[in-house]
């Protein structure tokens, strides 16, 4: 993902979050409650760990006490800049910020007892290089279907039509087992939103990379016949695609 798009969010919105207003409703649980909560298992206050990609830094501050340290990684500046803001106010120390690509990140082998990706970058050989032996990596992604209606709607998108070709989570194991990885744990988790108007959808599509190029006066009419199609009770509804990975670092 170039840095420039989240540089630009940053700089509107001042973090990773815009203030649009809906509500979730989860068939089963919520994805990113049993991401923390599969992280926090497999946390200690004796281990390093590594955050790849960690935008505003807010969700890695979180689990600041449950590590001995982390790493926190990310590739855009406006993002940092939110992240060494928040971490300032927090007065966290064991959280250290660094602009590095999560591709090559110059970290010695077997640096981190964990590893994550919060919708961030995925480069399972680095990743495997970075983690010591008996190391665990856990992941959050955005699935194959994710706001598939909205992209069908618009005629483009990021991972426009792949709902058609092989699930993510078959593409995540292959890929992930073909560098050495063991998986542990594999779900998918499909919810909706509902978004309490048109404006707050559309101050949605502003901070998120759905359509990078989003812009709300030349996408109107596609975005209102969206929400002509997709007006609900509960009010727009956006169908979200989530999958939960946890791998290890057997040999």
């Amino acid at each position: 993902m170039d840095s420039q798009f989240y540089d630009k969010v940053a700089k509107k919105f001042g973090s990773y979050h815009t203030d649009s207003s809906y509500i979730s409703e989860y068939p089963e649980k919520d994805p990113e409650k049993v991401f923390k909560e599969k992280l926090l298992s497999l946390s200690d206050k004796n281990k390093n760990a590594l955050d790849l990609g960690c935008a505003d830094g807010r969700f890695t501050l979180s689990l600041a006490p449950h590590f001995k340290e982390i790493i926190a990684i990310d590739i855009s500046e406006g993002m940092l800049s939110a992240a060494e803001k928040f971490q300032k106010k927090s007065k966290i120390t064991n959280v250290f910020l660094k602009k590095v690509d999560a591709d090559a990140t110059g970290f010695a082998d077997e640096s981190f007892d964990v590893v994550w990706s919060r919708r961030g970058p995925t480069p399972y050989k680095e990743i495997y290089r970075l983690l010591k032996k008996g190391g665990n990596y856990i992941e959050i992604d955005i699935g194959e279907k994710d706001c598939q209606g909205i992209k069908e709607v618009f005629g483009k998108g990021q991972n426009y039509g792949d709902w058609k070709k092989e699930s993510y989570l078959t593409k995540i194991k292959n890929e992930a087992q073909n560098v050495g990885f063991e998986a542990f744990y594999m779900k998918d988790f499909i919810y909706s939103e509902y978004y309490a108007s048109y404006n707050d959808l559309d101050l949605f599509l502003q901070g998120v990379p759905i359509f990078e190029d989003f812009d709300s006066k030349k996408d109107k009419k596609l975005l209102e016949t969206y929400e002509r199609k997709f007006k609900k009770d509960k009010g727009i509804l956006l169908e979200r695609h989530r999958i939960v990975s946890i791998f290890g670092k057997i040999n």
